[in-house]
C-alpha cells in the first residue's frame, strides 16, 4: 500500500499508464532491453506512428516509470528500477 498521498499519486499514474496494452508493451520492452532509442522502440512495435509513440513515451516517463536519458541528438529509455519494483514488479519477472 501506499504510504503517503504522494506514493499514491504515482501509482495512479503508473497504474494509468500501463493500462493501454501498447504502453504495456513498450514498459515490458524497456525492462527486457534498456537504453533504446526512440527509432529502435519504433522498428520493434511497427504498427505505431512516431507521434503516437511519442504521447507513450511521454506517459511512462511522466509516471516515473522509465527514464529518458539524452546521448547526442538521440534520446535513450529505460525502466526505472526502484519505480517498476514497488508499484509494477510484473515488468521485471
Amino acid at each position: 500500500m501506499a504510504e503517503n498521498e504522494e506514493e499514491m499519486g504515482q501509482a495512479v499514474k503508473v497504474y494509468k499508464a500501463l493500462g493501454e496494452p501498447t504502453r504495456l508493451k513498450i514498459a515490458l520492452m524497456l525492462a527486457k532491453e534498456s537504453n533504446q532509442c526512440f527509432t529502435a522502440i519504433g522498428e520493434r512495435l511497427e504498427t505505431v506512428a512516431g507521434s503516437t509513440l511519442s504521447h507513450h513515451l511521454k506517459q511512462l516517463t511522466d509516471s516515473g516509470l522509465i527514464n529518458s536519458r539524452k546521448n547526442g541528438s538521440f534520446i535513450h529509455y529505460s525502466v526505472n528500477q526502484e519505480v517498476a519494483e514497488k508499484f509494477a514488479p510484473y515488468l521485471l519477472a
